[in-house]
This record gives structure tokens, C-alpha cells and sequence, in this order.
């Protein structure tokens, strides 16, 4: 028990934390999450979340705080906009260790449970990345965690304390991305209550969360509403009533789009699904936690997906309840006698990976799609990512040869995690280019004054807020994501068209300089329409223009 907490702990910290300043910031999540962040730390203003020093409402601010706070700490870095969702990731698979250890009765299965948690594709990908989905994650299964050990818990005084804390969690989750912090125990819940037979029992436990998450989100709610009154109504009805409703969804998405995202989402962990739905066994349908993590998992997963529009990272809280399925699951399996579908899973995926290794390998060598992912420079990348992928095909053919099925286990969540790792080491220079513009940005920073007027496209305006530490840029052609702050009487000046740009240029000339930063390819399409530059410079992705 020591001796595999210890390695999973040092393994979290060598794969989850340490890389992660390695890689640019990229826009345009990255970019808003590290600048809205960094204008409450210069502003002083911790309640009102601002980009660009226009008002922000489509999230409420805690995950802002945990940045603010985390940046405090490491400095202004990619290290620390990334810290609190890969910290978030390592403590929700500790949670799900803890629950698994108490109601299985099994410490094998608690760590099984975190360890393939922790090394699903998707819960990895967004836990080294800075979006609020990893944090909101992480106080879903506090909740969902806490709720089960107060259901479970014959003590009055503990269940109440232990009911406060779901609420609390609720409330945290509430802060952090809205109102889905409620559906997601509420569609868990109630049908679990139900399949109990306990459901009036939901009438006299369900005050004590409910109070405690109002208590909790209350005072920051209040006095964002006394600053800004219409935050309420735009976060409502914009952000979550017409967004989830709406014919015309930002992220239109089909019914089943979250089906392959789950499976993908899981690897290397679902092929191994197959090994545990024979274990399921009649009795179990009559157990409180099987019953539980079935309702976690199945009604949440029903909500998200009856959602018009969807992103893959909305569908992160259902990764919890997989984990603890799996966990369960899979030693039942072995403990069977079983092991034919293991080793087909093991031959399946030694096989994809195999053909991935040759694809890539001739893609470098070919350029058979038209592009290739590494340029010349960059062989090291892809040899690196190969060897990763290589290393996890021996260790999972490792993980078949093992006769002991603990063992089996432990080098079949090995074997991603060399590529895991390597993952950090190699973004391709062209998604550098497109999406990491802070090396072009800072290249042209001795030409940033204190004075300069700078004007950017909405893409990529957040890095430019970012990299320059400037909240006054002004927005040529259209908002976006700033529309609705930029429609204030205070702030609609700042959005510029063409013939507005012109006129700024006009009425600096001489006094000082403007600077329009731009995608190029939008460049190309309005810069007809705009006054002749005194100096361009391009990447081939962004543009830099002197006026």
C-alpha cells in the first residue's frame, strides 16, 4: 500500500506537474484563462472578471481565483495558468481512491480506481491544460464523493456534516462554471434515491446541501450583482438556458457525439470495458454502491448528451464514475480465471499502435497527407513520441506474459505512460505557429510603448493581453466572445471597423505609434480596406503591422 502510494504519487508529479511549463500558452482558452486572471491580480478587482478590461460574463470566477492565486505563487507563467486543473486531476483520483477503498473494502481496487482515472487520454489531456473543466471535475466527485458517505452513514451528526460538505462542493462547482453544477448531482441523485426506494427520505436530507451551497456561492453572487446588476441575466438566459436549448448551438454536436469521445477519451483503459460487463452479476443490481456509480455515471452522461451543443471536455465528470466502474470491475474479471478478452484487448491495441508508429514514420518520411506533422527540424519530436508509443506496446506485451494479475494490471496503467510524458515535449512547430503566438509576439515587444495603441483581431486578442500585460487593446472588425462587454457605453469605442481604424491611425500620426496585430489570413481579407503600414512583419500565421 506504502510503496504503490509513494510510486503513483511521484509518477502524478513527474507526468502531471512538473512538464507542465514546457509548452507555450496556447489561444485561445489558454490565453483567457491566464489573462483574466492576471487583470484581477493588477486591477485589485477580484469580482468582476474582466478581458482586455472589458466585462466578462460567461463564467462565474472561482476558477479565476485558483489561477489568480496559483500565478501569486509561481509567477505569470504557463506553469502556474496550468497548475490548479493538473493539481485538480491528481485530487479527484485520490477521491476516488478513498471511495472505492471504503465501499469495495478493497485497496487494490481504490488505487486501480485513481491509476486508471488518472491515465485516461482525456482526463490527462484536460488536466495539463488550463480550462475550468478539470476544476469543476473535481468538485462534481467531491460532491458525488461526499453524498455516498453521508448516504452511507448511520451517525446523524456525521451525515449532516457530511451532507453539508456535498453542498459545499455543489456551491464550489457552482463558481466555477454555473449552473451545471446542480444537474449533475441532481440527475445522479434523485435516480439513485428512487431505485432505493428511499425517495422520501430526499425531502428530509436535501435541505442541509441546499443551504450549505447558497452559503457558499451567496456572498460572491450578491456582490457581483450589486456591481454589474445584468450579470445574472446574461449568465442565465445567454449562457445557459439559450446555449443549452438553443436550434443553433455555438457547438452543434449529434446525439451520439459523446459515445466515441468516452471511448476515446478512456484509453488505453476502454478495451478493456469488454472484460467488465460479464462480472456484472444479478446481486450486484441489489447493491447501494453499484447502484450508485451506475447512476452516476449513466444519467449525467444522458444529460450531456441531450445537450444541442457540445464540446469533448464537457463530458469530463462522467470519467470519475468510469474509473470506478473499471476498478471494480476488472480485478472480478481476472479473479474469474478469465483473461482470453485481455489478451485480445492487449493484441488490439499493440496492433493500432503499431500502425500509428508506421503511418507517422511514413508520414515523415512522405508526406503522404500533404503535410507532414514534424518538419526537418524536428525529427527528435516524433522520435521522441515514438518511442513513447513503443515503450507502451512492450509494456503491454509485457502486461500479458504476467501470470500474477495485480502485476498484469500494473504494466498494462504503465504502458501510456512514457508517451504521456513525451507529450509535453512535442507540440509540432505548426500548431506553434497557429496557436502559440507568444515567441512572434514578444520578438516585436521592443516596439510596444507605454503609449502605443495597439489593435488586434479577436483571434488572437487574448495572448496579445497576455504577452504585452496590456488591458486596453483596442478590437478591429468584430468581438466575439467580447461582443457583449464591448456593447457597454464605457467600452463599445474600443471596437473598431475598418474605416474606424482609419480614423485612429489618422488622428495618431506623428504622436504615436498604433500597432494591429491579426490572424494573416484575415489580414489579407480587410487589408485593402485599411491605411498602408509603415512596416509588416508575418510568421506566416500572424501578422504584426506598424502604422
Amino acid at each position: 500500500m506504502r510503496k504503490s502510494s509513494i510510486v503513483i504519487i511521484a509518477g502524478f508529479i513527474l507526468i502531471y506537474i512538473l512538464p507542465l511549463g514546457v509548452r507555450p500558452v496556447i489561444i485561445p482558452d489558454e490565453a483567457r484563462y491566464a489573462e483574466i486572471p492576471r487583470e484581477m491580480i493588477a486591477s485589485g478587482d477580484w469580482i468582476v472578471p474582466r478581458l482586455n478590461g472589458v466585462r466578462y460574463f460567461e463564467k462565474p470566477v472561482l476558477g479565476y481565483w485558483l489561477n489568480a492565486v496559483s500565478m501569486s505563487i509561481f509567477g505569470e507563467n504557463a506553469f502556474a495558468v496550468r497548475f490548479p486543473s493538473a493539481l485538480a486531476a491528481g485530487l479527484s483520483g485520490l477521491m476516488l481512491f478513498m471511495l472505492v477503498r471504503r465501499f469495495a473494502a478493497s485497496h487494490f481496487k481504490g488505487i486501480l480506481s485513481a491509476v486508471i482515472f488518472l491515465t485516461c487520454s482525456e482526463v490527462f489531456a484536460v488536466g495539463t491544460f488550463s480550462v475550468l473543466d478539470s476544476l469543476l471535475s473535481m468538485f462534481l466527485t467531491a460532491a458525488m464523493v461526499s453524498f455516498f458517505f453521508a448516504y452511507s452513514e448511520t451517525d446523524p451528526k456525521k451525515k449532516n456534516r457530511l451532507l453539508a460538505i456535498f453542498g459545499a462542493c455543489c456551491g464550489l462547482a457552482f463558481l466555477t462554471k454555473g449552473f451545471l453544477a446542480f444537474a449533475v448531482p441532481v440527475v445522479t441523485v434523485i435516480p439513485f434515491i428512487i431505485w432505493e426506494k428511499k425517495w422520501k427520505e430526499l425531502f428530509g436530507i436535501a435541505w442541509i446541501p441546499i443551504i450549505a451551497a447558497i452559503l457558499i456561492s451567496l456572498p460572491w453572487s450578491v456582490m457581483i450583482h450589486f456591481r454589474e446588476s445584468d450579470f445574472w441575466h446574461y449568465f442565465f438566459w445567454v449562457e445557459h438556458i439559450n446555449r443549452f436549448m438553443s436550434d443553433m448551438p455555438q457547438h452543434p454536436q449529434p446525439l451520439w457525439y459523446f459515445v466515441p469521445v468516452i471511448l476515446l477519451g478512456a484509453l488505453p483503459w476502454t478495451a478493456l470495458i469488454p472484460t467488465v460487463i460479464p462480472t456484472i452479476k444479478e446481486t450486484d443490481y441489489q447493491d447501494s454502491f453499484f447502484r450508485f456509480v451506475l447512476c452516476w455515471l449513466f444519467f449525467p452522461f444522458l444529460f450531456f448528451s441531450s445537450s444541442e451543443g457540445k464540446l469533448g471536455t464537457y463530458i469530463l465528470p462522467c470519467f470519475s464514475p468510469l474509473a470506478v466502474r473499471l476498478g471494480l470491475g476488472i480485478p472480478e474479471y481476472f479473479e474469474s480465471g478469465e483473461k482470453k478478452k485481455f489478451l485480445i484487448a492487449v493484441t488490439v491495441l499493440c496492433i493500432l499502435s503499431g500502425i500509428m508508429l508506421i503511418l507517422l514514420a511514413v508520414n515523415q518520411i512522405t508526406g503522404f497527407i500533404g503535410i507532414k506533422v514534424y518538419g526537418p527540424d524536428e525529427t527528435w519530436k516524433w522520435l521522441l513520441g515514438s518511442a513513447g508509443s513503443a515503450a507502451g506496446i512492450v509494456l503491454m506485451i509485457l502486461s500479458a506474459r504476467q501470470s500474477d494479475f495485480r502485476k498484469r494490471l500494473w504494466f498494462y496503467a504503465a504502458s501510456p505512460l512514457l508517451f504521456m510524458l513525451s507529450t509535453h515535449f512535442i507540440l509540432p512547430d505548426l500548431t506553434r505557429l497557429s496557436k502559440a503566438p507568444g515567441d512572434f509576439l514578444m520578438s516585436h515587444s521592443d516596439k510596444i510603448r507605454a503609449d502605443t495603441l495597439i489593435v488586434s483581431y479577436e483571434n488572437p486578442l487574448q495572448a496579445v493581453c497576455w504577452f504585452y500585460k496590456r488591458n486596453d487593446v483596442y478590437v478591429l472588425m468584430k468581438g466575439d466572445e467580447l461582443s457583449y462587454g464591448l456593447a457597454y457605453e464605457d467600452s463599445k469605442h474600443r471596437l473598431l471597423n475598418a474605416e474606424q481604424f482609419g480614423q485612429l491611425v489618422a488622428e495618431n500620426s506623428g504622436k504615436r505609434g498604433v500597432v494591429l496585430i491579426s490572424k494573416l489570413r484575415e489580414y489579407e481579407q480587410y487589408k485593402n480596406k485599411l491605411p498602408k503600414p509603415l512596416s509588416e512583419q508575418s510568421n506566416g500565421e500572424f501578422v504584426f503591422a506598424q502604422f
